[in-house]
This record gives structure tokens, C-alpha cells and sequence, in this order.
């Protein structure tokens, strides 16, 4: 199975994304020749026109999470899926207040936008899903949305999983063991701790009890965008012997017998793809 994923945004937390220092767009996926969208905040669109990526390619959505900037761009993302909705297409696959509401928190996905999915699936940790022939396990974390989670991917290469927003614990990393790439959001830099959130003094404890062969840091916030996120990346590298790298807006990650990094191709001027009415 190849795996590939494009950030399509790698910024996180109220001000990254209310200003778009960095997009939020989250992360597209192809798996064997199969494309996922994980977490559409924000950019998301946008970032997709910059590459050309026609949206009707995509078969399986997946938001983590009741907050902006994970979620803004869904509905646009299922539309896009479906075709506009005249075909009822594509999975949704969404926490209990992004589908259904919890409290004060959601539904974020309307009523409307989840009929024109081809089916939707609530998760919770504990979770075994099978996305379009792909193995994901769900996760447990530790955040303001109390049904967010985290995922394990399993491909043929190994696991690669994305721990999305959460207070560091041991608990919370053991659940990682194992995980040959870890995508990890460190929204804050060092000395910089915030509630339900990882800074960089997190990063470390959590990639010496998962020892991953990679580590990537994303969701990045408006102080770790200032300080410098390389050099944070650089120092846990450092301190802990895991090779850590921050990510860039449309860096592209291939996972095979070796790990890879390269940049998406960019288009200027406007593009409509063939599959629009």
C-alpha cells in the first residue's frame, strides 16, 4: 500500500488560524491510490485550488474534533465529495459533537451535509475503523472537546499516527507504541504550556516513550511560529536521538522503505476541474 500525505495546513489554535499565518486545512491522505481528508479547517479549499486537487477524488472524510480548526471546511469537503450533492458519495467519519453535538459543542457537520454522504460513522476511543480497506485505530486524548481523539494508521510500511490536540500523559503516549512516524500537534514552544495542548517540553517525554523513527510537529501556534518551530523541532531532535521535523504548509510526506519529504506542485490563476458541472 503507498501512503502519502500533504499538509495541507500545518498551523492550529485560535490566532493561526483567525489570521492564517499558516493554513489550517489539515492533512490529505492517498492510500493506495485513495484519498482522505483529515481535519479541513480553515485553508483547506484554498490550499486544495493551489495544487489542483479536484475534491470529487476524495472518498472518505474524517474530523477529530468540534473546533474550527479542524472542521470549517467539512461541508465544503462532503459538497465536493458528492459532487455538489446530486451523488450521494463518501463516507464521514466524525467524534459524537462533530455528528451529533455534546453540550454546548456541535454538531458541526449539518443534518443536510451528513444525508449526502453515502454513510457516517460516530467513533470513540477504542475504535477499530476500516477506511476504504485501511486499518485506523482511535485513540484517547485529553482536550476541551472532551470526544476528541487520535488515530494509528496501519500501512504496509508501518503505522503513522496523528495524535491530534491533547494535554500530555504517559497514558496518552502509550497508546503510540509502536507508531513508525508520529504526527504531532505542539502548539506551543518551550516553557509556553497551555491547557488541553502540547508544548515543546512535551514533545520530548511523549517521543521517548513512543520512540517513533519520526516525528513531525504540527498545529502550530501564533508563539512557536515567532520562536521559530525548526528550531524547536531541531532541540527535541537533539535531546531525545528521534529524527523531529516541523512541518510546512503543502509539504508532502511519502512513507515506503524510506521516509521522504518533498514539496506539492503549485498552480497560480484559476483552475476548474473537469468532474464540475
Amino acid at each position: 500500500m503507498s501512503f502519502r500525505i500533504t499538509f495541507l495546513g500545518t498551523g492550529g489554535g485560535r490566532y493561526t488560524t483567525m489570521y492564517q499565518i499558516r493554513s489550517t486545512g489539515g492533512m490529505l491522505i492517498e492510500h493506495d491510490g485513495r484519498f482522505l481528508h483529515v481535519d479541513p479547517g480553515p485553508g483547506a479549499l484554498t490550499q486544495m485550488q493551489r495544487i489542483r486537487y479536484d475534491l470529487h477524488r476524495t472518498e472518505s472524510l474524517i474530523v477529530s474534533h468540534c473546533h474550527p480548526d479542524h472542521y470549517s471546511d467539512a461541508e465544503s469537503v462532503l459538497e465536493g465529495m458528492s459532487k455538489g450533492g446530486w451523488e450521494k458519495r463518501g463516507h464521514l467519519y466524525g467524534s459524537e459533537t462533530v455528528v451529533n453535538g455534546n453540550g454546548k459543542l456541535g454538531p458541526c457537520i449539518s443534518g443536510y451535509h451528513q444525508g449526502i454522504a453515502e454513510g457516517v460513522t460516530v467513533f470513540k476511543p477504542g475504535d477499530v475503523l476500516d477506511v476504504d480497506g485501511m486499518r485506523v485505530d482511535v485513540c484517547r486524548a485529553i482536550h476541551s472537546d472532551p470526544t476528541n481523539v487520535g488515530f494509528r494508521f496501519h500501512t504496509d510500511h508501518g503505522i503513522v499516527s496523528y495524535v491530534s490536540d491533547t494535554e500530555y500523559t504517559d497514558n496518552i503516549a502509550d497508546q503510540y507504541i509502536g507508531s513508525r512516524v508520529v504526527i504531532l500537534p505542539v502548539t506551543t514552544p518551550r516553557g509556553n504550556r497551555i491547557k488541553y495542548h502540547m508544548c515543546t517540553d512535551d514533545a520530548v517525554p511523549f517521543l521517548e516513550r513512543v520512540r517513533p523513527e519520526l516525528a513531525i510537529f504540527i498545529h502550530l501556534g501564533v508563539v512557536i511560529i515567532r520562536r521559530g518551530p525548526e528550531q524547536e523541532a531541531e532541540s527535541v531532535e537533539k535531546e531525545t536521538g528521534i529524527r523531529a521535523v516541523a512541518a510546512h504548509d503543502l509539504m508532502v510526506l511519502d512513507v515506503g522503505d524510506e521516509l521522504t519529504f518533498s514539496d506539492a506542485e503549485t498552480y497560480e490563476g484559476g483552475w476548474i476541474p473537469d468532474s464540475s458541472p
